[in-house]
């Protein structure tokens, strides 16, 4: 389950621009469709303010 710390979201759309199932919306808010997520982690390496996180029980699933 992606987790994500709001007081660090810039809403920039980089983590929704790399998600290959498009499970991130951003707009005026960060929101994530947690049952589309396939816990990839493209998003979490990419968040260029450490907003994003994937606990380590969360294994990788393809699309």
């Amino acid at each position: 389950m992606l987790k994500i710390k709001i007081d660090l979201c810039a809403c920039c759309g980089v983590c929704a621009a790399v998600c290959p199932v498009a499970a991130i919306t951003v707009s005026k808010h960060f929101e994530v469709d947690q049952e589309r997520c396939v816990s990839c982690g493209n998003c979490v390496k990419t968040c260029p303010t450490g907003a994003l996180s994937l606990p380590p029980s969360s294994q990788p699933t393809q699309p």
